[in-house]
């Protein structure tokens, strides 16, 4: 299983890192972390954006969802068939939103590793045979920045951009006289504790990471943060094509 991690993963990764950081001017490897991030963000990108319309689609059935819990919350399995039809009818898929996460799991090991053990000198021995040994990996980004150690700025960094992301999340809301208000309450309340519980976390774990690989989940969440503000506002456009002025 390693093994074909390494060959599909691993492996690709990190040679087209050294590669990058072969053919950038100055041999920046900050700037090869960029370009590498970017890439892997657009071979993703199918699934973030059938994320983004699960999770905006699940937002607005919430209030409906809520309906349903409240209606049948003696009969968990009626419930559970009402639910699924409301899904089905709407084309729906309550999974979907966890996919990105998913995927993007195996490729955020995968540049662990990179960082870990891969831009040593030894590691440099396992470029592919067109991929030119650089003979050493200069860890120092922009003059001033050493992205093999941790950086405690770029983890607040990470930190910020990952709340910022979960703040442009779309949030249901039901009307507090509407059934299902005091479910919705306590969700909203478990939504927000989220909100800052998971960046916190992002910001301690980032600490004792190496510079690199922080900075590389900064970015992807930069990127995701722009790819949620341009799909949320064009789908407000759509469904507000005159807004009145």
């Amino acid at each position: 299983m390693m093994g074909f991690f390494n060959a599909i993963l691993y492996q690709p990764l990190f040679n087209l890192l050294v590669w990058l950081y072969n053919v950038i001017p100055g041999h920046d490897i900050g700037l090869a972390i960029l370009l590498l991030t970017i890439l892997i963000k657009l071979i993703l990108y199918p699934f973030s954006l059938q994320a983004l319309k699960a999770q905006k689609a699940l937002a607005e059935l919430q209030p409906k969802i809520e309906e349903l819990k409240v209606k049948y919350k003696d009969n968990k399995e009626a419930m559970s068939r009402e639910m699924m039809n409301l899904y089905k009818e709407n084309k729906v898929n309550p999974l979907s939103s966890c996919l990105p996460v998913l995927i993007q799991l195996p490729f955020l090991i995968a540049v662990y590793r990179v960082f870990i053990s891969g831009l040593g000198s030894k590691g440099l021995e396992n470029l592919y045979s067109f991929v030119a040994n650089p003979g050493h990996i200069n860890a120092i980004s922009l003059g001033f920045l050493d992205l093999s150690k941790p950086n405690l700025i770029l983890a607040v960094l990470a930190g910020a951009a990952q709340f910022w992301q979960a703040k442009m999340m779309p949030r249901p809301s039901v009307p507090k006289n509407e059934p299902g208000a005091k479910d919705e309450g306590m969700a909203s309340m478990m939504n927000k504790q989220m909100l800052y519980f998971m960046p916190a976390i992002t910001i301690m774990i980032g600490a004792s990471l190496p510079g690199g690989l922080t900075f590389y989940w900064f970015l992807t969440t930069i990127l995701t943060v722009g790819q949620q503000y341009f799909y949320f506002r064009k789908s407000k456009q759509k469904e507000n094509p005159n807004p009145v002025r």
